[in-house]
This record gives C-alpha cells, sequence and structure tokens, in this order.
C-alpha cells in the first residue's frame, strides 16, 4: 500500500513525571497526538503538500489511527537542565520537488537556538539538492537570506519545544513533531 501525504501540520508538547516513559505520554498528551499510534519516519516533505494548521491537522485524525510523523524528543531528570526538541522544515518554490524536514535535540538551547539550527539543517539538505552554493558555517541569517534571493525556497520554518527539568528527579520530556495527513 502506498501512502503519499496531502497535508502536514506542526505540534509540540512537554509532559513531566516521576517514570521516563510516563512523562513522554505526557508531552504526546500535551502535543494532543497520544492517542495515535505515531510512526516515525525520515525527512522529505512530499511533492504538493500543505502545510495546515494544527487545529485543522487534529480534527482529520482519529483515536487510535497509525500516523506517520517526523519526532524530535528530548527528555532529562536534571534540575534545572534546559532541554529543546525541535523539527525544521523547509519547502521548494517548485512544488513538484520534494523539502526536507529535520530532527533536533539539544541541552542548554533555548528555543530560538534550537528552533534556528532545526530550520538551518533542513534548509541546508534542500539547498544540497537545489545545487544552491553557501558557506556551511556561515550564520543561519545569512544563509536564509542567500536562499531566499535564489527564488528557490517558499518557506523554512521550524516547532520547538524547550523545558527546564524539574526537582527531585521528575522526568521533563519535550517532543516536536510534523504530523502527515494523508
Amino acid at each position: 500500500m502506498t501512502f503519499t501525504p496531502r497535508e502536514i501540520f506542526l505540534t509540540k508538547g512537554v509532559g513531566r513525571h516521576r517514570e521516563e516513559v510516563a512523562s513522554f505520554e505526557e508531552a504526546l498528551r500535551d502535543a494532543q497526538i497520544a492517542r495515535l499510534n505515531l510512526v516515525h519516519v525520515s525527512s522529505i516533505f512530499p511533492p504538493h503538500c500543505l502545510l495546515i494548521s494544527w487545529e485543522k491537522g487534529l480534527k482529520k485524525l482519529r483515536d487510535g489511527q497509525i500516523t506517520y510523523c517526523v519526532l524530535s524528543r528530548n527528555s532529562t531528570n536534571e534540575y534545572r537542565r534546559l532541554i529543546a526538541s525541535s523539527v525544521g522544515l523547509a519547502i521548494p518554490a517548485d512544488r513538484n520537488q520534494h523539502g526536507y524536514l529535520s530532527e533536533h535535540q539539544s541541552f542548554g538551547e533555548n528555543e530560538r537556538q534550537a528552533g534556528d539550527y532545526s530550520e538551518d539543517l533542513a534548509a541546508s539538505m534542500l539547498a544540497t539538492i537545489l545545487g544552491i552554493e553557501f558557506d556551511a558555517d556561515a550564520a543561519w541569517d545569512k544563509k536564509k537570506a542567500i536562499w531566499k534571493i535564489s527564488g528557490r525556497f517558499v518557506k523554512t520554518t521550524n516547532v520547538t519545544q524547550t523545558a527546564f527539568g524539574y526537582k527531585n528527579g521528575i522526568w521533563t520530556t519535550v517532543v516536536s513533531a510534523a504530523v502527515f495527513l494523508p
């Protein structure tokens, strides 16, 4: 059976619990995707796929549905440790071509830093197949300007969740996801 997603939405969440797996479940609940059977896939944004709102996307899903997603997850039980999970997205201007999604997990990065990194990673992967030359070590803002000028990117974005570890060894988990719809 072939499944090519026609739509995608972005979501994120944070959860806390004394058990790591339960904190992951709480993060999925916060992101409102815990009711789904999630299947992790790699990083291709399909041609002709549309990025839709979180609210619209959730309405199209049924409890227990097998659902494909690109998922980033990070956990800690260290008090005050900053964790991040992020999914970056780069969509080409030519909708007949595929784009890229990237997952990024980090410690000590704030939401903007982690989000910029994941967005940069997705855009860099797209730029390489489009033949756009760039300095891989250049700052994200400089690369973003080059890609926009080239006219070959239509959009880059990210969804990022950060949180600080909780006291008393309680697990904190963050998730970010790009959820595919048929």
